[in-house]
């Protein structure tokens, strides 16, 4: 497990019973006393890219669902800070915003690549303190953000390839059903 700061994976307890979060990766984009933020990187959302923005028509790159917070905004993370300004790099290689003129035109003109960008309507939102209470009451595991995981292939895998990094003894816990009772 990591310490807490801007570029952790917060891996939902595979008990938590939080609609919103279960079995949930989220990539925090911001750790400071005051709060924290970030996405949700493992759950699509039911909608793409240009059923939002109209301008961007045929444009079929998946939507993510950020969070439960602001569900009118939209957000990305990219790996392409040589074609997109003013980005603020989070993690090794991962960037949250820009300049979103230049994304529409790379998107417009098949520069950008799905496994370059994700985007994500609403966000993860914790208010002073409140992240690091669900920490002591074991919601969540953490380890480092990567590439690896923020722009995964396979969003259904996120979850248990995050918790394969941590390794050891939580390797265990993929295999645990969503609701033990039901066993």
């Amino acid at each position: 497990m990591v310490e807490i700061e801007t570029g952790t994976i917060l891996i939902a307890d595979p008990f938590l019973k939080d609609p919103n979060f279960k079995r949930t990766v989220v990539f925090l984009c911001d750790h400071e006393p005051a709060g924290s933020f970030g996405f949700v990187i493992n759950r699509k959302h039911n909608t793409i890219l240009s059923d939002l923005l109209p301008d961007l028509s045929g444009c079929d790159f998946p939507v993510y669902y950020g969070g439960p917070v602001q569900m009118d905004a939209l957000h990305f993370l990219h790996q392409r800070p040589d074609i997109i300004s003013d980005g603020i790099e989070v993690a090794n290689g991962i960037f949250w915003g820009g300049n979103f003129e230049t994304v529409s035109v790379l998107l417009q003109n098949n520069t950008l690549k799905q496994n370059h960008i994700r985007f994500f309507i609403g966000y993860s939102g914790w208010g002073e303190g409140q992240l690091q209470d669900e920490l002591k009451e074991k919601s969540w595991l953490t380890t480092k953000g990567n590439k690896k995981l923020v722009f995964h292939r396979d969003e259904n895998l996120i979850w248990q390839d995050a918790i394969k990094q941590i390794g050891g003894d939580y390797e265990q816990i993929i295999h645990y059903p969503i609701d033990p009772t039901l066993n």
